[in-house]
C-alpha cells in the first residue's frame, strides 16, 4: 500500500490500515499528494474505514436499551439515559428499595460511551467529507486532511482496548467480586470475531448471575447498578446471548418489582392466553428438541399397541393435534405395506380439567374444532378415528368415565402435562401425584412421558435462575440453527418463552404454574406412582435419527440414550433440553 501502513485485522471483515509509532508521534497526515492509483486505493480505504465506524458504533456503542421482552413499564425505570441513582430511586419510589447512598460509577459509564460514539460520529462524518470535497476539487493537498493519522490511531487503539469504566458493587455481597468487570476479557491485542463474542456472552452472563445473587441477597442497589448495564446490552433482535440477556432481565426485573409489571394473576392469565397457546404449539413445530420428544413419544404409544385391533389414547394436552397427524401417517404407512391386516380403530379422548387455569370457556369448541380435522384426516387416510372430550378433574378419572370399552388397549400421553400440575411444594394434596395415581389406576398398556429436563420447581430463586439462562440459553442458540432470525413465528416463540422464564423463575407460590422438573425427579416421581420404565428399543430410536438427520443435520442437535433406553435426551450441543420415557 503507497501510505506504507501495515495492515490489521479488527474483525468484521476489514482490514485496517495501523500508523506505526513514528508516524502517530509526529502527527502524519492521512492525506497526501497522490498519484490517480493511490487516490483510488486511499478513497476505497477511506470508505472502509467509515464502513468501520459505523459498523462499531451500530454493534457496539449504540445497542438497542430497551428490549421487547420487557415490560413497558419497567423499561421506563431502567431508560437507556438512567444511572443507578434514578433506577434505585424509582424503585425506593415504589417500595422496593430503601434510599442508600448511590454510586456514581454507572453514569460515568454512560457519559463514556457517549463521548465515544460522539468521537467516532465525528470521525466518520469527517472521513465521507473530505472523500465529498475530492471529488469536488480534485486532489488535495496534504494540508487540507481533515483526519489525520494521530486521530486515527487514537480512535482505533480506544476500540482496540476500551477503557470503559465498570460497576462497583455497593455491598460486601460475597457474589458482586466475580461480576466486578463487564469487558475484563477483551484483551489488548484484536481478538477474533469467535473469541470476542465468546468474552461477551461470557461476561453478560456471568453478571445476569450476579445480579440474581444481589436480588436475592436483598442487594437492591447493586442489583439496579447491574441491570442498568445489562439492559445496554440486550437486544431482542441479537444473537443469542443478546436475546437471552433480554429475556432475563425481564426477568429480573420482573422479580424487583412484580408490581409494575402487572396484577398478581397477569403472569398466569398471560400463560393462559390463546397468544402463549398458539407460541407453544409453533415451538413444537420450529425446535427439533420438542418436535422430536413429540415423535418420540408417538412412537412408543404405536410400538406398545402394534398387536392390538383397538386403541384409546388418552390425551391431557391435545394443542393443535399435530401429534396425532404424524400417527395417523404412521399408521396409513403401515397399512399401505400390509394390505391384508385391517388397521387398528383408533379412539383419542381429551381430557379437560375444568379446575385448571389453562382450560377456558372457549376449550370444548376448540378442542371440538381440531377433533374434527383429526377425524377428516383420518378418513383420507382410510383409517377409522373417534374423537371425544371429557371434562373432569383428576379425582374423577375412572374406566366408565373415559368411555373405556372392553377390548380396547388404554395408551395415556402426558407430553408436556405434568410440569403445569401443582406438585407438593404448591398444595399438600399434591396434584400431580394424584393424577399418575389416577392414571395408574387405569392400568394403560403404556404412558409416554415428554418434559423439559429444567429444575423450576423446588429450587431457589438464584437456582432457578442459573438454571434458565443454561437452558433457554442452548433453546435461543439451537433455534439459530433452524429458524430465521427475522421470522415472525420465531418471534412469537421467543416472546412465549419470556414469559414462560418470568413465571417458572420471578414467581413463587400459586403463582408459579410452570414447574419442571430433571428427568432423574421425573423418574423417581413415576415410580412412586406405581409405574415401571419401558426401554425405548430401535423401532422407537431408529426412526427418531433418521429424523433429526433430516431436518437438521450436523447442526449442533444430539440425542442422548439413557442407560438400557430408558430415555431420549433431545439438546443442543450436549446439553440436554427435553427428554422422552415410556411407562407401564
Amino acid at each position: 500500500m503507497a501510505s506504507g501502513f501495515p495492515v490489521r485485522e479488527l474483525g468484521f471483515g476489514v482490514q485496517i490500515p495501523m500508523p506505526t509509532r513514528a508516524e502517530a508521534g509526529t502527527g502524519g497526515l492521512l492525506k497526501r499528494s497522490l498519484t490517480e492509483m493511490e487516490r483510488q486505493q486511499r478513497q476505497q480505504m477511506q470508505m472502509q474505514h467509515a464502513h468501520f465506524l459505523r459498523s462499531v458504533r451500530q454493534r457496539t456503542l449504540l445497542a438497542p436499551h430497551a428490549s421487547s421482552y420487557l415490560p413497558p413499564p419497567l423499561l421506563r425505570v431502567l431508560s437507556s439515559g438512567s444511572s443507578s441513582s434514578s433506577v434505585s430511586s424509582n424503585l425506593t419510589a415504589s417500595g422496593l428499595a430503601r434510599p442508600q447512598e448511590h454510586s456514581s460509577v454507572p453514569q460515568a459509564a454512560a457519559t463514556g460511551v457517549e463521548r465515544m460514539r460522539d468521537r467516532l460520529q465525528e470521525l466518520e462524518r469527517r472521513l465521507l467529507l473530505d472523500e465529498e470535497e475530492e471529488e469536488e476539487e480534485g486532489e488535495v493537498s496534504a494540508s487540507s486532511s481533515a483526519v489525520t493519522t494521530v486521530e486515527w490511531s487514537d480512535a482505533m487503539q480506544q476500540i482496540i482496548t476500551p477503557q470503559a469504566p465498570v460497576p462497583t458493587p455497593l455491598s460486601t455481597s460475597p457474589t458482586s467480586s466475580s461480576s466486578s468487570t463487564v469487558s475484563s476479557s477483551v484483551s489488548c491485542s484484536p481478538p477474533s470475531t469467535s473469541t470476542a463474542t465468546a468474552a461477551a456472552a461470557s461476561s453478560s452472563r456471568q453478571m445476569l448471575l450476579d445480579t440474581a445473587a444481589a436480588i436475592a441477597d436483598g442487594n437492591l442497589e447493586t442489583a439496579t447498578a447491574k441491570l442498568a448495564v445489562l439492559n445496554r446490552v440486550a437486544n431482542s433482535r441479537g444473537d443469542a446471548e443478546q436475546r437471552l440477556t433480554a429475556m432475563m432481565v425481564g426477568t429480573l426485573l420482573s422479580r424487583l418489582n412484580p408490581a409494575q409489571a402487572g396484577s398478581s394473576s397477569l403472569p398466569i392469565a398471560g400463560l393462559c392466553s390463546e397468544e402463549h397457546f398458539a407460541a407453544a404449539q409453533m415451538l413444537y413445530e420450529l425446535s427439533p428438541c420438542f418436535k422430536l420428544g413429540l415423535v418420540a413419544a408417538n412412537s412408543a404409544i404405536l410400538e406398545a399397541t402394534k398387536d392390538h385391533s383397538m386403541i384409546h389414547i388418552l390425551d391431557f394436552s391435545l394443542g393443535q393435534g399435530g401429534q396425532y397427524a404424524a400417527l395417523l401417517h404412521v399408521l396409513a404407512e403401515r397399512h399401505r405395506l400390509q394390505p391384508a391386516v385391517c388397521p387398528p380403530a383408533l379412539r383419542i379422548t381429551v381430557v379437560a380439567d375444568p379446575s385448571s387455569p389453562f382450560t377456558n370457556p372457549n376449550s370444548s369448541g376448540n378442542l371440538r374444532a381440531v377433533g374434527d380435522r383429526i377425524e377428516k384426516l383420518a378418513k383420507r387416510a382410510g383409517l377409522e378415528v373417534r374423537f371425544s372430550v371429557v371434562h373432569r378433574r383428576a379425582a374423577e378419572l375412572d374406566a366408565s368415565t373415559l368411555g373405556c370399552q372392553p377390548g380396547e388397549v388404554l395408551a395415556v400421553n402426558l407430553a408436556f402435562v405434568l410440569s403445569r400440575v401443582p406438585d407438593e411444594s404448591v398444595s399438600p394434596a399434591n396434584p400431580r401425584d394424584e393424577l399418575l395415581r389416577r392414571v395408574r389406576a387405569l392400568r394403560p398398556r403404556v404412558v409416554a412421558l415428554v418434559e423439559q429436563d429444567i429444575n423450576t420447581s423446588t429450587a431457589a430463586f438464584a437456582g432457578r435462575f442459573a438454571e434458565a439462562c443454561a437452558h433457554y440459553g442452548a433453546l435461543l442458540e439451537s433455534l439459530d440453527a433452524t429458524v430465521n432470525r427475522d421470522s415472525s413465528e420465531r418471534a412469537r416463540v421467543e416472546a412465549g418463552l419470556a414469559r414462560q422464564a418470568v413465571n417458572s423463575v420471578a414467581r413463587e407460590g400459586m403463582e408459579r404454574v410452570e414447574r419442571c422438573e430433571v428427568f432423574g425427579k421425573w423418574r423417581a416421581r413415576m415410580r412412586m406412582a406405581g409405574f415401571e420404565s419401558v426401554p425405548l428399543g430401535p423401532d422407537v430410536i431408529e426412526p427418531v435419527k433418521a429424523r433429526l438427520a433430516s431436518v437438521a443435520p450436523d447442526h449442533g442437535f444430539t440425542i442422548r440414550e439413557e442407560a438400557g433406553g430408558h430415555g431420549l435426551g433431545f439438546g443442543w450441543k450436549g446439553r440436554v433440553i427435553t427428554v422422552a420415557s415410556a411407562w407401564r
